[in-house]
């Protein structure tokens, strides 16, 4: 059964727009990032984020120390820019966007509005509320949506069978019944900072990501309370607690084999293995890809789980490469002159967007990446990607050119939406394109 639905009914307001240079009226939120020098530190044993969080400390306004290679490129792209079009820029004066899930051409977006807005072919299609604020992270799993809010708590919605326009809420992760039980076991709690504790099996600080393992139903979810914890997605149990890092975990990624990857403040991206002992799960800490001074803000892993990526506040992406067993460093992309927020992988190409505004795409050959377009057109930070099939390439299941659609999100408070082409890109390639990854750097 539903709960009470908490649908919220739709709002005209809505605009399409079709132009790339759209400038939506927050254009405040940019003059701020380009005034505002970084004041981060990297580690902080005594900070939660209602003290100073790693987003509102983030430097994203630290140059890459390689210089300012985005100007460079945007005037190497201009001169002969691939077959890549903006469909259109979907926009609500209501919040910056923080969030997006994209299936089966349904698109969630989140912010912090408190707003889960839902689009279908560019139109608004529903939406709901939620009471706990800014909306961090949101996953797809079947007939359920995933939340993840600044409250550190997961709210779970349902899609109406009915009316898949209608979305009722479900459940909380943790469940109320499920602290209480834990709050009354004093081996349940866990020190979240100095002189306090809470139970281990609600977060402490915000949630910055989620990832879902579809194969296993396991839902993890990453905190700025250095943790990242293991859930049953259809019990909605929290089954293991990670304390994972030194400071905020700013991303985790579940692949495949049982291998979990997470991105700290901290500077270091770590690998983590899941065993599975009976009933019980334990994640174990099996390699540690990278340590470094500038905060690690987003993760990607391509579909063949083969190749990691790690975008930075320096305005670089690693990437490490398997290797038999073994996940060697592979290059550094360098395409931004701002901090990277989010990636995504896709087929062959990878996309980065960055607080510079801008969405570089990166085509793979083997070891070598090259940077074949810039999406422009945001006038604020972009903060999340999301990536599907195009309608045509799923048609033919992929024998012809791959086509991908993909969905930016910014603090200008709009979500653009592109068609991409893999066959443009190799075209561009073959037309004289030289930006490749720079030499693997050694730690």
């Amino acid at each position: 059964m539903f709960s009470e639905a908490t649908s919220m009914p739709s709002r005209i307001g809505n605009m399409i727009h079709p132009d790339p240079n759209y400038s939506s009226s927050s254009t405040d939120v940019t003059d701020d990032f380009a005034m505002r020098n970084s004041s981060f530190s990297t580690y902080d044993a005594n900070r939660l984020s209602c003290e100073g969080s790693p987003m509102m400390m983030s430097p994203w306004n630290q140059p890459t120390p390689f210089g300012n290679p985005s100007s460079d490129l945007n005037k190497t792209m201009s001169q002969s820019q691939p077959q890549n079009s903006l469909i259109g820029s979907l926009v609500r004066e209501e919040g910056h966007i923080y969030s997006l899930a994209a299936k089966n051409d349904i698109l969630y977006t989140g912010s912090d509005s408190k707003n889960i807005r839902v689009w279908k072919s560019m139109q608004e299609f529903g939406a709901f509320k939620s009471n706990s604020g800014l909306v961090k992270a949101i996953v797809i799993s079947g007939d359920k949506i995933f939340t993840g809010h600044q409250d550190g708590k997961i709210r779970v919605w349902k899609i109406s069978p009915k009316d898949p326009s209608i979305h009722k809420r479900c459940g909380t992760m943790p469940t109320f019944f499920d602290i209480f039980k834990a709050s009354i076991k004093p081996s349940s709690y866990v020190e979240v900072k100095r002189n306090r504790t809470a139970v281990w099996i609600k977060h402490a600080d915000a949630i910055s990501c989620l990832s879902m393992n579809q194969e296993t139903g396991l839902l993890y979810s990453a905190s700025w309370d250095r943790t990242f914890k293991v859930w049953r997605a259809d019990n909605s149990k929290c089954i293991e607690s990670v304390k994972a890092h030194d400071d905020a975990v700013n991303s985790v990624v579940a692949s495949n084999d049982g291998i979990v990857y997470t991105g700290s403040a901290d500077g270091t991206v770590k690998v983590w293995k899941r065993e599975q002992k009976g009933k019980a799960v334990k994640h174990t800490l099996v390699q540690t890809l990278l340590s470094q001074e500038s905060a690690v803000t987003a993760l990607a892993v391509n579909d063949s789980g083969t190749v990691v990526y790690s975008g930075s506040s320096d305005g670089l992406v690693n990437f490490w490469e398997m290797e038999k067993t073994q996940l060697n460093h592979g290059g550094v992309l360098k395409g931004h002159k701002l901090a990277v927020l989010c990636l995504a992988a896709a087929g062959n190409l990878v996309f980065s967007g960055s607080a510079d505004m801008n969405i570089c795409v990166w085509w793979r050959d083997a070891a070598v990446h090259t940077c074949v377009s810039v999406l422009t057109g945001h006038t604020g930070p972009v903060k999340c990607l999301a990536v599907e099939k195009h309608k045509e390439s799923a048609k033919d299941g992929g024998a012809g050119d791959k086509k991908w659609v993909v969905y930016s999100g910014s603090l200008d408070k709009s979500v653009k939406v592109w068609s991409v082409s893999e066959m443009a890109m190799v075209e561009q390639i073959n037309g004289g394109s030289n930006w490749d990854s720079i030499p693997s750097a050694k730690y």
